[in-house]
C-alpha cells in the first residue's frame, strides 16, 4: 500500500513562493476543524511569516546583517512549517484529500510521478458571484493538484488556492472592482512544483 507522505518541496522554494505557500496554509487551515491542535498556533505563524517578509523586504537593500537576519527568519518560518507538516501527515494518514485540504502537497511516489511536470495554462476565468472568480485549467499529466494564485499588483499574492482537479477552481475573498492578474501551476512531479503558467487578468465584481 502507498504510504502518503506531505511533501517538504516548500523548504526549497524561493523567499517569494515560501511567503506564497505559507499564505495558502494559513488560508487553507484556518476554520479547518481537522487540523484545530495544530502544534503551531496559526497566529504564530502569521507572525514569523510578517517577520520573514520584512526581513526579506530589509535584505533587498543589502549588507550581510540583512541577509543574515533574513535567512534566520526563513529558518524559523521553515521550521514551524516542518512542525505544522508532520502534524498534517499523521492526522491525513492515507487521506490525499483532507491532506491538500491543509494547502500543503503530497509527496510524489511511484515512477510516473518522477517527471518534471508541464506548466497548466489558464483556459477560463469567469465570475462565480460577487468577490469570486472560477477557474478553469488545461491538465497536466501527473499532476497531483494545482494551486492558482490572483495578484492585485502586490508583490505577494492576494488570494491563493490549491485544488486537486482542475476543471473548476474558486477564489474568493477577491474585492469588487479590482482586476486580478491569475496564474497557475501543478504541483507534484520530480520538483514538486511546475512554472507558473502564462498570467490573465480578469475584474471582479
Amino acid at each position: 500500500m502507498k504510504y502518503l507522505k506531505v511533501a517538504l518541496g516548500f523548504t526549497r522554494l524561493s523567499d517569494g513562493d515560501l511567503s506564497a505557500f505559507t499564505n495558502t496554509v494559513i488560508t487553507n487551515m484556518t476554520s479547518n476543524a481537522a487540523f484545530a491542535k495544530s502544534p503551531v498556533a496559526l497566529s504564530d505563524l502569521a507572525k514569523l511569516l510578517d517577520a520573514f517578509d520584512k526581513s526579506v523586504a530589509a535584505a533587498m537593500d543589502g549588507g550581510s546583517a540583512m541577509t543574515a537576519a533574513k535567512n534566520a527568519a526563513r529558518e524559523e518560518l521553515l521550521a514551524a512549517l516542518r512542525k505544522i507538516a508532520a502534524f498534517v501527515q499523521i492526522v491525513a494518514d492515507q487521506d490525499e484529500a483532507l491532506l491538500l485540504s491543509s494547502g500543503f502537497s503530497a509527496a510524489s511516489s511511484g515512477r510516473t510521478s518522477q517527471t518534471k511536470l508541464d506548466v497548466p495554462s489558464v483556459l477560463a476565468v469567469e465570475n462565480e458571484g460577487t468577490t469570486k472568480l472560477a477557474v478553469r485549467l488545461q491538465s497536466v499529466t501527473n499532476a497531483k493538484s494545482y494551486e492558482v494564485r490572483a495578484v492585485n499588483g502586490a508583490t505577494t499574492p492576494a488570494v491563493s488556492t490549491i485544488a486537486t482537479q482542475a476543471r473548476r477552481i474558486v477564489l474568493g475573498n477577491l474585492v469588487p472592482g479590482t482586476t486580478y492578474t491569475i496564474s497557475a501551476r501543478a504541483i507534484g512531479g520530480s520538483e514538486g512544483y511546475s512554472e507558473w503558467s502564462d498570467p490573465v487578468s480578469h475584474m471582479a465584481i
